[in-house]
């Protein structure tokens, strides 16, 4: 994953947020009733995906944050907002894919899934943007071997 030639060589590290104790209730434990999605479940899929660029976590390198989840369960829609490193990073759609992938392997299909770089964070915010939330060119690139391999080896350790 990372080479000689990072975009990032010395990104700041941050320590993982004292992580929420999730309260089930008795309601959750009954496997024949459907528990709505939050944010913290959602969060839990995505915090463990690693940079493309670091042996590092979007997590640890703050690049996602529960508090820039958003779902709406009964409205069948998720917003992943996510901040690059730095503001002209090459590999926020690389990111953002990612996101989009491990998303759509562990959401039910009725969810439409939205990613974008949070306003103001990088300099081609509305390209990328446009990138990851186009069907068709989110479906081209996952046709690419090379590309899809990466994705994959970035969230193997978000499957863990």
């Amino acid at each position: 994953m990372a080479g000689p030639n990072l975009i990032n060589a010395n990104p700041v590290i941050h320590a993982p947020k004292t992580k929420v104790e999730r309260v089930f209730r008795l309601e959750e434990e009954d496997e024949s009733t459907q528990d709505p999605f939050d944010e913290q479940e959602i969060f839990e899929l995505i915090k463990n995906i690693n940079d493309p660029e670091h042996p590092l976590t979007l997590e640890q390198l703050n690049v996602v944050q529960q508090d820039h989840v958003h779902v709406d369960d009964a409205g069948n829609s998720v917003l992943v907002e996510f901040t690059p490193t730095i503001p002209h990073c090459s590999m926020a759609t690389l990111i953002g894919l990612c996101i989009r992938v491990r998303l759509l392997r562990s959401l039910p299909d009725r969810f439409k899934i939205d990613i974008s770089v949070r306003e103001g964070t990088h300099q081609s915010e509305v390209a990328v943007n446009k990138q990851l939330n186009d069907k068709e060119r989110v479906a081209a690139a996952l046709e690419n071997s090379h590309l899809l391999e990466v994705v994959n080896q970035c969230i193997a350790s978000a499957l863990l």
